[in-house]
Protein backbone atom coordinates (compact mmCIF):
# COMPACT_ATOMS: atom_id res chain seq x y z
CA UNK A 1 0.00 0.00 0.00
CA UNK A 2 2.79 2.39 1.07
CA UNK A 3 4.91 1.55 -2.25
CA UNK A 4 1.85 2.29 -4.51
CA UNK A 5 1.60 5.52 -2.89
CA UNK A 6 5.32 6.22 -3.39
CA UNK A 7 5.33 4.68 -6.62
CA UNK A 8 2.55 7.34 -7.65
CA UNK A 9 4.30 10.23 -6.41
CA UNK A 10 7.23 9.19 -8.07
CA UNK A 11 5.29 9.12 -10.93
CA UNK A 12 3.80 12.08 -10.23
CA UNK A 13 7.36 13.86 -10.06
CA UNK A 14 8.27 12.88 -13.43
CA UNK A 15 4.88 14.00 -14.79
CA UNK A 16 5.52 17.51 -12.97
CA UNK A 17 7.97 18.48 -15.29
CA UNK A 18 6.27 17.23 -18.15
CA UNK A 19 3.41 19.28 -17.35
CA UNK A 20 3.45 21.64 -14.36
CA UNK A 21 0.09 22.78 -13.82
CA UNK A 22 -0.92 18.73 -14.04
CA UNK A 23 2.52 17.73 -11.71
CA UNK A 24 1.77 20.30 -9.50
CA UNK A 25 -2.19 19.06 -8.56
CA UNK A 26 -0.94 15.51 -8.63
CA UNK A 27 1.77 16.35 -6.17
CA UNK A 28 -0.91 17.96 -3.88
CA UNK A 29 -3.04 15.08 -4.24
CA UNK A 30 -1.02 12.45 -3.37
CA UNK A 31 0.49 14.55 -0.56
CA UNK A 32 -2.99 14.55 1.02
CA UNK A 33 -3.38 10.97 0.04
CA UNK A 34 -0.07 9.78 1.91
CA UNK A 35 -0.90 12.09 4.93
CA UNK A 36 -4.25 10.33 5.55
CA UNK A 37 -2.83 7.09 4.42
CA UNK A 38 0.31 7.14 6.49
CA UNK A 39 -1.88 9.12 9.96
CA UNK A 40 -1.91 7.32 13.17
CA UNK A 41 -4.94 6.57 14.87
CA UNK A 42 -5.17 8.55 18.10
CA UNK A 43 -8.19 8.84 20.36
CA UNK A 44 -9.23 12.11 21.91
CA UNK A 45 -10.06 11.33 25.68
CA UNK A 46 -11.87 14.59 25.86
CA UNK A 47 -14.00 13.55 22.45
CA UNK A 48 -16.60 11.84 21.90
CA UNK A 49 -17.13 8.11 21.97
CA UNK A 50 -16.27 7.25 18.34
CA UNK A 51 -18.31 4.52 17.33
CA UNK A 52 -18.37 3.63 13.88
CA UNK A 53 -22.37 4.30 13.11
CA UNK A 54 -22.23 8.20 14.46
CA UNK A 55 -19.06 9.08 11.87
CA UNK A 56 -19.17 8.94 8.50
CA UNK A 57 -18.29 10.62 5.12
CA UNK A 58 -20.85 10.44 2.18
CA UNK A 59 -21.94 12.00 -1.03
CA UNK A 60 -23.81 11.38 -3.99
CA UNK A 61 -21.69 11.43 -6.99
CA UNK A 62 -23.36 11.75 -10.44
CA UNK A 63 -26.36 10.56 -8.44
CA UNK A 64 -24.37 7.58 -7.42
CA UNK A 65 -24.55 7.39 -3.43
CA UNK A 66 -21.20 6.70 -1.69
CA UNK A 67 -20.56 5.83 1.69
CA UNK A 68 -16.44 6.22 2.19
CA UNK A 69 -13.58 4.01 3.40
CA UNK A 70 -10.48 4.65 5.27
CA UNK A 71 -12.07 8.37 5.78
CA UNK A 72 -9.47 10.91 7.96
CA UNK A 73 -9.96 14.03 9.39
CA UNK A 74 -6.40 16.18 9.86
CA UNK A 75 -5.50 19.45 10.04
CA UNK A 76 -3.27 21.63 12.13
CA UNK A 77 -1.64 25.08 12.80
CA UNK A 78 -0.32 27.61 15.38
CA UNK A 79 -1.31 28.51 18.84
CA UNK A 80 -4.11 25.23 18.75
CA UNK A 81 -5.83 27.07 15.47
CA UNK A 82 -6.63 25.27 11.84
CA UNK A 83 -4.69 26.88 9.91
CA UNK A 84 -5.61 23.64 7.57
CA UNK A 85 -7.45 20.73 7.32
CA UNK A 86 -7.51 17.32 5.29
CA UNK A 87 -10.57 15.22 4.40
CA UNK A 88 -10.73 12.02 2.61
CA UNK A 89 -11.67 8.87 2.00
CA UNK A 90 -11.93 5.91 -0.55
CA UNK A 91 -14.99 4.58 -2.59
CA UNK A 92 -14.27 0.92 -1.17
CA UNK A 93 -11.98 -0.99 0.96
CA UNK A 94 -8.23 -0.94 0.33
CA UNK A 95 -7.65 -3.86 -1.79
CA UNK A 96 -5.12 -6.68 -1.40
CA UNK A 97 -1.83 -5.55 -2.07
CA UNK A 98 -0.73 -5.32 -5.63
CA UNK A 99 -4.30 -4.50 -6.67
CA UNK A 100 -5.14 -0.81 -7.71
CA UNK A 101 -6.54 1.46 -5.35
CA UNK A 102 -10.49 2.50 -5.49
CA UNK A 103 -11.54 6.03 -6.54
CA UNK A 104 -10.73 8.76 -3.63
CA UNK A 105 -12.63 11.81 -2.90
CA UNK A 106 -10.68 14.46 -0.60
CA UNK A 107 -10.47 18.14 -0.12
CA UNK A 108 -8.35 20.64 1.62
CA UNK A 109 -8.56 23.94 2.82
CA UNK A 110 -5.86 26.09 4.20
CA UNK A 111 -5.73 29.58 5.79
CA UNK A 112 -2.10 29.98 6.77
CA UNK A 113 -2.29 32.71 9.45
CA UNK A 114 -5.48 32.45 10.23
CA UNK A 115 -8.07 29.70 11.54
CA UNK A 116 -10.85 27.69 9.96
CA UNK A 117 -13.47 28.21 12.19
CA UNK A 118 -17.78 27.26 11.47
CA UNK A 119 -18.39 28.76 8.20
CA UNK A 120 -18.53 28.00 4.76
CA UNK A 121 -15.75 28.06 1.95
CA UNK A 122 -16.25 28.16 -1.13
CA UNK A 123 -14.08 27.72 -4.79
CA UNK A 124 -12.98 29.59 -6.68
CA UNK A 125 -13.40 32.86 -3.87
CA UNK A 126 -11.09 30.72 -1.15
CA UNK A 127 -8.32 30.38 -3.64
CA UNK A 128 -6.76 27.97 -1.05
CA UNK A 129 -9.28 25.82 -1.10
CA UNK A 130 -9.32 22.46 -3.63
CA UNK A 131 -11.61 19.34 -3.82
CA UNK A 132 -9.90 16.90 -6.05
CA UNK A 133 -11.74 12.83 -7.15
CA UNK A 134 -9.22 10.72 -8.52
CA UNK A 135 -9.34 7.36 -10.51
CA UNK A 136 -7.00 5.35 -10.78
CA UNK A 137 -6.29 3.05 -13.69
CA UNK A 138 -3.62 0.77 -15.11
CA UNK A 139 -2.50 3.13 -17.14
CA UNK A 140 -2.48 6.18 -14.89
CA UNK A 141 -4.73 8.36 -12.55
CA UNK A 142 -7.61 9.90 -13.86
CA UNK A 143 -7.96 13.34 -11.70
CA UNK A 144 -10.68 15.57 -11.05
CA UNK A 145 -10.19 18.86 -9.01
CA UNK A 146 -11.50 22.47 -8.56
CA UNK A 147 -9.05 23.82 -10.64
CA UNK A 148 -11.47 26.07 -12.97
CA UNK A 149 -12.72 29.13 -12.64
CA UNK A 150 -16.19 28.46 -13.40
CA UNK A 151 -16.83 25.18 -10.88
CA UNK A 152 -18.17 25.81 -7.48
CA UNK A 153 -17.18 23.80 -4.73
CA UNK A 154 -18.83 24.35 -1.50
CA UNK A 155 -17.51 23.20 2.16
CA UNK A 156 -20.24 23.99 4.85
CA UNK A 157 -18.13 23.46 8.56
CA UNK A 158 -20.63 23.59 11.37
CA UNK A 159 -18.36 22.90 14.01
CA UNK A 160 -14.69 21.91 14.02
CA UNK A 161 -12.34 21.34 17.14
CA UNK A 162 -9.46 18.45 18.16
CA UNK A 163 -12.57 16.00 19.13
CA UNK A 164 -13.84 16.40 15.48
CA UNK A 165 -15.88 18.19 12.56
CA UNK A 166 -18.73 18.08 11.07
CA UNK A 167 -20.23 19.33 7.76
CA UNK A 168 -21.63 19.21 4.49
CA UNK A 169 -20.04 19.91 0.88
CA UNK A 170 -21.38 19.90 -2.98
CA UNK A 171 -20.06 21.45 -6.43
CA UNK A 172 -18.52 20.35 -9.29
CA UNK A 173 -14.70 18.61 -9.63
CA UNK A 174 -13.41 18.95 -13.70
CA UNK A 175 -10.84 16.48 -15.41
CA UNK A 176 -8.51 19.41 -17.29
CA UNK A 177 -7.64 17.09 -20.13
CA UNK A 178 -11.35 15.98 -21.13
CA UNK A 179 -13.42 18.79 -19.73
CA UNK A 180 -15.39 16.20 -17.74
CA UNK A 181 -17.17 16.97 -14.89
CA UNK A 182 -18.37 14.97 -11.68
CA UNK A 183 -21.20 17.04 -9.68
CA UNK A 184 -21.18 15.96 -6.30
CA UNK A 185 -24.34 16.66 -4.17
CA UNK A 186 -25.79 15.55 -0.59
CA UNK A 187 -22.32 15.62 0.56
CA UNK A 188 -21.76 15.01 4.54
CA UNK A 189 -19.40 14.41 7.26
CA UNK A 190 -19.17 14.17 10.79
CA UNK A 191 -15.44 12.75 11.83
CA UNK A 192 -13.37 12.62 14.62
CA UNK A 193 -10.14 13.78 14.57
CA UNK A 194 -7.12 11.89 13.23
CA UNK A 195 -9.33 8.35 13.41
CA UNK A 196 -9.60 6.17 10.90
CA UNK A 197 -13.62 5.72 9.48
CA UNK A 198 -15.86 3.42 7.72
CA UNK A 199 -19.42 2.96 7.17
Amino acid sequence: MGGEIINGFLVCKARFFKNKPAGLLLILFYTAISAVLFSACSSDEDGPDKTASQYYFRASLDGRQVDFYNVNFQGGGNDNRFEQIVIGGYEAPFPKIGQQLPPSLDFEIWKLGGDITAGTYSTPADQEMVARYAVQRPEGTILYSTRTADDIFTVKIESISKSGIKGTFSGKVRNLDSGQAIAITEGVFNLPYLDIVNP
